[in-house]
């Protein structure tokens, strides 16, 4: 196993976020994390990222403590994509994806021309290229998130975290980005999505863990986990599943709302 999590709990004060979880990643795997807001998926991330350092149990990343890792060796196993950024410079494309090398680098030094080519490369990977020379702010939303996978990429850690990678995105670029993140796991990287979009996480995931109330609810194969019964405890809207193509489908049942 990659990931390892064994009885892990973390409280704001006396509210108890996360409560006892357990569960395991694969390597080359596209974990998707469903759950209403408030469920507890920030903070499992940043529990898994070691910000939140205050948390009961253990969290074992190839056999290791994440607690003994330093920030450099954590820098370089996993790398958080965030669901949207906004640059306070307008960085080219090149220059925001080459700050996914910025671990290696002292802080008297400057990017090496293998650093850059390894920007480049991650751009490739991304069908981003093409873009490299243009400016970050003036790209679109899903070519912005296109570049800030390619970021993770650079900074050549093998697991991903993602929040709500395709938020705010139009449809077609919510396809492509989960096209592309897809790809990554057949190429061996371990993926770990947050997502609001179980359609997606059905289409696209090899596994899916449900969270509720701060516990897992299930996890496992996409068509086992994502059930009618599951869905409307996690929303609290009737829904059916449909089967269309050989695909399943889900329907929202609009004139019933609640459960």
């Amino acid at each position: 196993m990659v990931i390892e999590v064994n009885q892990l709990s973390f409280s704001y004060g006396n509210h108890a976020v996360l409560k006892n979880l357990s569960f395991s990643v694969e390597a080359g795997k596209l974990i998707s994390v469903l759950g209403p807001n408030g469920v507890g998926k920030s903070t499992l991330f940043r529990c898994l990222l070691g910000l939140n350092k205050t948390y009961k149990g253990t969290i074992q990343i190839n056999g290791a403590d994440i607690k003994t890792l330093t920030t450099r060796k954590m820098a370089e196993t996993m790398a958080y994509i965030p669901q949207s950024h906004v640059s306070t410079f307008n960085y080219s494309v090149v220059e925001m994806v080459v700050m996914g090398t910025a671990h290696r680098v002292s802080k008297f030094s400057t990017p090496s021309v293998q650093d850059y080519e390894k920007a480049y490369d991650a751009l490739e990977q991304m069908s981003m290229r093409d873009y490299a020379q243009r400016y970050f702010n003036m790209l679109s939303g899903g070519e912005q998130q296109m570049v800030l996978i390619a970021r993770a990429l650079a900074q050549q850690a093998k697991i991903l975290l993602m929040d709500e990678p395709t938020s705010n995105l139009d449809f077609g670029n919510q396809l492509r980005v989960m096209e592309k993140i897809k790809m990554l796991a057949e190429r061996g990287y371990t993926v770990i999505q947050s997502s609001h979009n179980p359609q997606q996480a059905m289409m696209f995931s090899d596994e899916v863990m449900a969270m509720y109330a701060g516990e897992i609810t299930a996890k496992g194969a996409p068509n086992e986990v994502v059930t009618k019964r599951l869905l409307e405890t996690l929303y609290q809207t009737h829904v059916e599943i449909l089967e269309v193509k050989g695909e399943q489908l889900i329907l929202p049942l609009w004139g019933r709302r609640r459960v």
